[in-house]
């Protein structure tokens, strides 16, 4: 008889992999198609580079490793979209590509490949970015130009400079910062499309709601200056953070009560780093730092075997 070995899961549902990682690159369309709308050709390179690099990273990789070709998976091009639509658009195409190339061979391939990573790769190559070029990282591109003109982010603006800005702008897009994380609008119709259709499970990005909102509304109540909770819901990264970061099923927890743990852990710690720190955003950071946290949230909330 053959044995086969092969990593988790182990119980097989109706759909695989590829299957899945298309379906969650279908729900980023509207935010693609807002970011090439938004900052035009900018937008494209980045999308370009990022795609790109990754695959071809991932490819290489296997090769050297004498793996079996895994660009059928799709999961290194949405490595690469996902990377890309948390930088800013005015990075240069270079920069991007080495974030990918980071993403990939680091955040992926080093700790064994798809299914093994700890940290969402997409957010370790801009954490690596950030590090490397955080100048690069914090220039951001004025909306709806062509031109080299930059201006704050309204986290930025609200931190620093005590300006909010309206919620309409935020829900369509007409403010600076990263590709993905402008429109709310464009964010949340693709999160409903993988809640919908199960692609994702909702206790995270609920979860992260409630630590986002219940905060936020706390603060707002105590002092106006500290805006509304829509403003912390849409401004930065948290959409893009709560349907498609938190969302990840290879690095949050696999119980349901550790699903949404994980979700107030992230929310709780992004409202922290906005409030008392001294960066305006903290989604990124409260996310890899809980990825961490998995196998203890795992291990704490082990549901308790039948019959015991």
């Amino acid at each position: 008889m053959k044995l086969l070995v092969e990593i988790s899961p182990h119980s097989k549902a109706n759909y695989d992999i590829p299957y899945i990682m298309r379906q969650v690159i279908i729900a980023l369309i509207p935010a693609i198609t807002a970011s090439i709308i938004i900052f035009k050709i900018r937008a494209v390179i980045v999308l370009a580079s990022c795609i790109i690099s990754a695959a071809v990273t991932e490819e290489v990789t296997l090769r050297i490793r004498k793996k079996p070709s895994a660009i059928k998976d799709s999961s290194a091009i949405l490595t690469g979209i996902l990377l890309a639509l948390v930088l800013p658009p005015s990075l240069p195409w270079w920069a991007a590509s080495l974030g990918a190339i980071f993403a990939v061979l680091v955040g992926k391939q080093l700790f064994g490949g798809l299914g093994q990573n700890i940290f969402n790769p997409a957010l370790l190559g801009r954490a690596f970015l950030m590090a490397a070029y955080p100048v690069m990282l914090t220039s951001w591109t004025q909306p709806f130009t062509l031109s080299a003109v930059t201006s704050a982010t309204p986290l930025s603006l609200w931190k620093f400079s005590h300006i909010i800005t309206n919620t309409k702008s935020l829900f369509l897009g007409n403010v600076s910062g990263s590709l993905g994380e402008t429109s709310a609008i464009a964010i949340i119709i693709g999160g409903l499309y993988l809640i919908i259709r199960k692609i994702a499970d909702w206790r995270a990005p609920l979860g992260m709601f409630i630590s986002i909102a219940s905060i936020s509304t706390i603060a707002y109540s105590l002092n106006p200056a500290n805006a509304s909770p829509l403003f912390h819901l849409f401004a930065g990264g948290a959409m893009l953070g709560m349907f498609f970061m938190v969302t990840d099923p290879v690095t949050t927890p696999v119980t349901k009560s550790g699903r949404l743990i994980f979700g107030l852990c992230v929310g709780a710690l992004v409202m922290t780093i906005r409030f008392f720190a001294g960066l305006p955003e903290g989604v990124m950071y409260s996310i890899l730092f809980f990825n961490a946290f998995v196998p203890l949230i795992n291990k704490l909330t082990k549901p308790k075997s039948f019959g015991r």
